[in-house]
């Protein structure tokens, strides 16, 4: 049977399902692509649901597979200033380090799957806008050889199940406050007194206490260079507080600047120079997250097997960038699958799959998220990885190579393990960059 005479739906229309539609309907496949929403208001009426960014090769090589990089060379940075402070907001240490990989994009997200759903519906693809409950997914998935759920954390999500077996956590990590912003130019002046190379290195701040928050390059779907701000308090933080009072862009705004303010006093003149994006009253967001794996396969009423794509499969905190990036993986693999593929797309087969990318990439990047929310389990590898980089470029270099290839954390299991790693990663011996290190009493910058 040729896949042009083969029926894929894909409900949910953000990057994962526009990205599954356009992959599978460019491997010959019939494909409809169902949303709640049109495209206008998947563009212009709705939240980022965050920075989207591709980090490295893995991610960035998977998403080609579906549509080439389109958003310019001038979209990327390539590394990151951190800076660490202690509960009582006194400096700890802070390193600047280049990636050591290719790159890092952060392109918002509705731009990404608008410009992937236009390319659908160019290509002779079906985009059908209705609301699809329960009884509605059961008829679409009856006439379908394939049927693909995206519909991220809520709603026809019920349908799978917890996975017990590969899930960590019963409750939010961290809590969660974004905001897109203006106001700062493009420049090697940017954030310069942390960064030789300005606005190419993303900030990392963090407060033992209270959280952290990065700072970096976004590109907005109206106003193209742009800035993203995003919180992550601690459950018990007064930062989560603060949070919790946000209503509006503006609020969210200068909620984060008070907090620079507060503790961040050195980097809280620039942050001060960050204003608001008056296109875009839904560029702030907040709210929290309960990191989970779903099962790979549910049953509609009569029975039909359907797939879980995206966040429906995975849940990511968003600490560590991996919602988007495993979205890419997942899709490119998906896609390569189903086109070889001559039998049915029955539960066996969605499940395969699902295995597959979860040996290849998903494991990887759940826990590659438990080291950056300092998970316990996970303690002995910051205590190794953080001082480390304070005092060597390459050590830096390697505490973010696990963004970009999350799955190598499965191998660095024991400290002896992470030991090792920073050793090869660095070419020093672990005991001496130890023996290097001092706390920072003070960073050099603005006050």
């Amino acid at each position: 049977m040729s896949n042009a005479k083969r029926k894929v739906a894909v409900i949910g229309a953000g990057i994962a399902g526009s990205s599954a539609a356009l992959g599978l309907l460019e491997a010959g496949f019939d494909v409809t692509l169902y949303s709640d929403k049109d495209r206008k208001t998947l563009r212009d009426n709705v939240p980022a649901t965050g920075t989207a960014i591709y980090f490295g090769k893995p991610s960035q090589e998977a998403d080609a597979q579906i549509v080439e990089n389109i958003y310019g060379e001038d979209s990327f940075t390539d590394g990151f200033s951190v800076r660490g402070y202690d509960a009582d907001k006194k400096p700890i240490l802070s390193f600047d380090v280049d990636f050591r990989y290719f790159r890092a994009q952060g392109v918002d997200p509705r731009i990404r799957a608008d410009d992937r759903i236009g390319r659908f519906i160019d290509k002779g693809g079906k985009f059908k806008v209705e609301q699809i409950d329960f009884d509605r997914l059961d008829e679409i998935a009856k006439k379908s050889d394939l049927t693909l759920i995206g519909t991220g954390k809520g709603g026809l999500s019920e349908l799978f199940g917890v996975d017990d077996s590969r899930t960590v956590y019963n409750e939010p990590q961290r809590y969660l406050l974004t905001v897109n912003v203006a106001g700062l130019p493009f420049d090697d002046k940017a954030f310069d007194y942390r960064s030789k190379v300005g606005w190419k290195h993303n900030l990392f701040t963090s407060n033992q206490k209270q959280g952290e928050i990065f700072t970096g390059a976004f590109l907005h779907k109206d106003v193209g260079h742009s800035w993203i701000l995003l919180g992550f308090a601690k459950p018990e933080s007064e930062w989560r507080q603060r949070f919790e009072q946000a209503v509006d862009a503006a609020s969210a705004l200068q909620i984060f600047k008070d907090i620079f303010s507060d503790y961040f006093p050195q980097d809280a003149k620039e942050i001060a120079k960050f204003t608001l994006i008056k296109s875009d009253p839904y560029s702030w967001l907040k709210g929290a997250v309960t990191p989970l794996v779903r099962n790979a396969v549910g049953f509609t009423k009569s029975g039909v097997p359907v797939a879980a794509l995206g966040d429906t499969a995975i849940i990511f905190d968003p600490i560590a960038g991996q919602g988007a990036q495993n979205v890419s993986v997942q899709v490119a693999a998906l896609v390569k699958a189903a086109k070889s593929h001559k039998g049915e797309f029955d539960a066996e087969w969605i499940k395969a799959q699902f295995d597959a990318h979860w040996l290849n990439h998903g494991h990887g990047a759940t826990e590659a998220t438990r080291l950056y929310l300092e998970d316990p389990k996970y303690a002995a590898h910051l205590e190794a990885l953080f001082p480390a980089a304070a005092v060597n470029e390459h050590a830096g270099s390697a505490f973010f190579r696990f963004q970009s290839e999350p799955s190598l954390i499965l191998n660095l299991q024991t400290r002896e393990a992470i030991e090792r790693y920073i050793e090869e990663e660095s070419g020093e011996r672990f005991g001496e960059l130890i023996e290097r290190f001092k706390p920072d009493e003070k960073f050099s910058g603005r006050d």
